[in-house]
């Protein structure tokens, strides 16, 4: 009976935390503010007399190198009548389609070409970055320099070299180049390299100084965005939307929205990483190997965006000098092989929680079936099927404690109509009823308890990896990232759990056996709303266990019977 009172407190506890989950998204947070903002770049600046954007980082300042003559400068560019009416480069490989604005080189909106907004819209590209709101997400860069050198930052306008870049039969990749100068004769040019089917995006930055005096500089990254607003997303599941950073000592942190109201990010690390990560999909600033940066978080626009960056150190560029700044943007779906190829740690934001280190396996073993059997339905079910097997012999522990706790039901009931409210010779009794019967009434709690993490990582798994992300498994299942639109399958497993009850003793309290008797209706209501994919997992462990606890229980019934028709051997 203790077996299934932990049964019931997970259960319950559980049902807490979905209803906790809807109360946070329902009521935590309000929806963003809808704005009708055409520029969200420029116009902006910032209190303290710099002249930079107040969406910059609040970097240091730098000191003017100590020369007689300093160069007057200009952050407008010299094309800056042009480029006001000048629209954005868009750039189309075989795996995105870009727009970059003119003003500060900002990748203003991102359009992921093998995945659909909606799944039964296949014309219809995800945008991942966008320059609007609601759900305004852009990658921002720019250069930071002494007070008198006006170096461009992300709202500086600068001069394409061309408007359209599309990836043809046989190239590899695009070079977008955009060009900056001023009067005094410093230039930048930013360039963007593009590669076949990849999200990596090569961030360049080219100063160079035809000055009569050396400058000071430091290079920038930063990802502003606001708010997730989804109406359409379920309110019993909730997924991480906000800024994570990653560092070989700090490993990988997340700076919610909230902290970064709170107070800001200021950590100096060294090859690591900053990001902005949602449900399947990420944009992270990946600086160079070997090169401290500053990594920093912002709050502007009276709190409705959120800014996290990082800065470099300052370079000291001399009179007729170039210096060239590199980092590299990823922008895409968190495809877990392809991130851990291109920086330590960035395979984390595949956000599984306290259980990465059992979640990570379980998806390789996932994927693995699935390149087997090509289907990601199928290879839930497989894969649930090898689990169970796996922990075979624990579970048989635990069906083998609860059938013989089941036949003792009719003795501990009358033990508690005969003591009564006698809680301390009820108790004894007990003790000496288990001890003769050689039973231990916590035997099931054990196997249940290493198995809860697994299971609970592989919820997880199921509820993050994009593999799965509008993937179809059979019949009216056409996609496993949304509920079951007939609601068959939640109806099958609350029937599952209706008939897994029936296997256990019965509680002999009378409340504790309304409540058990509640339990498959209140979660077959839940289940209605979440994936099909997890309902497909939990419905085939449900099964499994069910075939298995019968099986176990049916071998104790018999083997009880025939010890209990056996006469011992009369004595000659």
């Amino acid at each position: 009976m203790e077996n299934m009172r932990l049964i019931l407190i997970l259960a319950l506890a559980f049902v807490l935390f979905l209803i906790y989950q809807a109360w946070v998204e329902d009521y935590g947070t309000p929806p963003p503010v809808v704005s009708t903002e055409t520029d969200p770049f420029g116009g902006r600046t910032a209190a303290d007399g710099s002249g930079a954007p107040a969406d910059a980082p609040n970097a240091p300042a730098l000191e003017a190198p100590t020369i007689d003559t300093m160069p007057s400068a200009s952050s407008s560019g010299a094309a800056a009548g042009t480029l006001l009416a000048a629209g954005p480069i868009v750039v189309e490989t075989d795996v995105l389609r870009a727009e970059i604005s003119p003003r500060g080189g900002t990748i203003q909106a991102l359009y992921l070409l093998d995945y659909q907004q909606e799944a039964d819209d296949p014309s219809r590209p995800f945008q991942l970055l966008k320059a609007t709101t609601p759900n305004l997400f852009i990658a921002q860069s720019g250069l930071l320099g002494g007070p008198d050198n006006g170096l461009p930052t992300h709202d500086s306008l600068f001069t394409p070299a061309q408007q359209q870049y599309r990836l043809t039969e046989g190239e590899n990749e695009l070079l977008v180049e955009l060009f900056w100068q001023n009067e005094a004769g410093l230039q930048v040019v930013k360039r963007y390299r593009f590669e076949r089917g990849r999200y990596l995006v090569h961030l360049s930055q080219e100063i160079i100084n035809d000055t009569l005096a050396p400058i000071s500089v430091r290079e920038y990254e930063q990802l502003q965005r606001t708010e997730l607003y989804d109406p359409n997303k379920s309110s019993f599941i909730h997924t991480y939307t906000g800024g994570v950073y990653y560092g070989p000592e700090t490993k990988y942190k997340k700076e919610s929205f909230a902290d970064m109201s709170k107070r800001p990010l200021d950590v100096s690390i060294t090859d690591g990483w900053v990001a902005m990560i949602q449900h399947y999909f990420m944009a992270a600033w990946i600086p160079p190997a070997a090169v401290e940066e500053t990594f920093y978080t912002k709050v502007v626009d009276g709190g409705t965006r959120y800014i996290i960056g990082a800065y470099s150190g300052s370079v000291i560029i001399p009179a007729g000098g170039r210096h060239t700044f590199e980092s590299q943007l990823f922008a895409g779906p968190k495809l877990q092989d392809r991130l851990a190829e291109i920086a330590p740690g960035l395979e984390l934001a595949v956000d599984y929680g306290w259980l990465t280190i059992l979640a990570q396996p379980i998806f390789w073993l996932l994927n693995a079936i699935h390149s087997v059997v090509g289907n990601w339905g199928w290879a839930i079910i497989i894969l649930t099927v090898l689990i169970k097997g796996a922990f075979y012999k624990l579970s048989e522990t635990s069906y083998k404690s609860m059938a013989n706790m089941r036949k003792l039901t009719p003795r501990i009931q009358a033990l508690k109509d005969r003591y009564g409210d006698d809680k301390e010779k009820l108790n004894q009794a007990f003790m000496e009823l288990y001890k003769k019967e050689k039973i231990n009434p916590l035997g099931g709690c054990l196997p249940i308890l290493v198995q809860i993490p697994v299971f609970i990582a592989l919820y997880w798994v199921l509820l993050e990896s994009v593999e799965l992300r509008h993937a179809p498994f059979i019949l009216w299942l056409d996609n496993l990232t949304e509920p079951d639109p007939y609601y068959i399958l939640p109806l099958i497993m609350g029937v599952s759990m209706f008939v897994q009850q029936k296997l256990n003793p019965p509680p002999p309290d009378p409340m504790q056996a309304k409540i058990f008797m509640a339990l498959p209706f209140v979660f077959t209501v839940f289940f209605a709303f979440f994936p099909s994919g997890l309902v497909l997992y939990w419905t085939t462990n449900n099964l499994l266990s069910i075939t298995q606890q019968w099986y176990i229980t049916r071998k104790v019934e018999q083997a009880a019977s025939q010890g209990g028709n056996r006469s011992p051997k009369k004595s000659k």
